[in-house]
């Protein structure tokens, strides 16, 4: 399982979901993709960046996307981020644009989010690879399956989280937690430039995870950039 390095807390976590057959199967149609199609997205070190960047012991809350940017250079593992250099894409665009109004930093200067994932923020998409100029080229492949046990495992974690669901996909995603008491769920629509004006703007997602964090006696976020 050549593609499949986790890093050490993460790979102790998922050690059985590592073993079903359907992770060999997957890990098969990635690579077939990159050698047929050649563009597939993040690169193959970067694929499981969120992790090794976020181990499982160190989450605090966890950002959940769709599936990586399908431009070139753009996808680097973390849900919404981009490389340092990249031009922010409209949705990450719009993010900032809360992000300022909400907890009044200055304006970041790259959309590079490693900052954030540092600190404990799991940035994880429901489907991890891309093909280029196809998104949701890879959705039903296997990726769900394993992201499901990802959240799974969060779920377990006997310390509160804070899940941060954006638009009708991560919501559905997480469905089967978001009744349960334990964890925090903040949710709004999507950063997307077709429904941030339906209520994601001003939802001051940034400043509540930052005062859930304060209750439960644990350092904020610094979201600046």
């Amino acid at each position: 399982m050549t593609m499949f390095e986790l890093g050490s807390s993460w790979q102790k976590v998922l050690k059985d979901e590592l073993q079903k057959p359907y992770i060999q199967t997957l890990e098969a149609f990635v690579e077939r993709e990159r050698f047929i199609h050649g563009n597939v997205y993040p690169p193959r070190e970067l694929v499981f960046n969120a992790f090794r960047k976020t181990p499982y012991e160190a989450v605090k809350v966890v950002i959940v996307g769709q599936d990586p940017y399908h431009g070139p250079d753009q996808a680097h593992g973390l849900s919404f981020s981009v490389p340092e250099g990249i031009k922010n894409p409209p949705s990450l665009q719009n993010i900032f644009k809360e992000l300022i109004e909400d907890v009044k930093i200055p304006v970041p200067k790259s959309g590079c989010l490693l900052h954030w994932a540092e600190q404990g923020v799991l940035m994880l998409n429901a489907t991890l690879t891309v093909r280029q100029g196809e998104p949701m080229s890879h959705h039903g492949k296997g990726w769900e399956i394993f992201t499901d046990a990802v959240i799974s495992q969060l779920v377990k974690k006997t310390e509160p989280l804070i899940f941060i669901l954006w638009g009708k996909n991560a919501q559905e995603k997480c469905r089967h937690i978001i009744s349960q008491s334990l964890h925090h769920i903040l949710m709004a629509p999507h950063p997307s430039p077709f429904s941030a004006h339906q209520g994601f703007f001003g939802c001051h997602h940034f400043s509540k995870v930052n005062e859930i964090l304060i209750k439960n006696n644990k350092n904020p976020i610094d979201w600046s950039i």
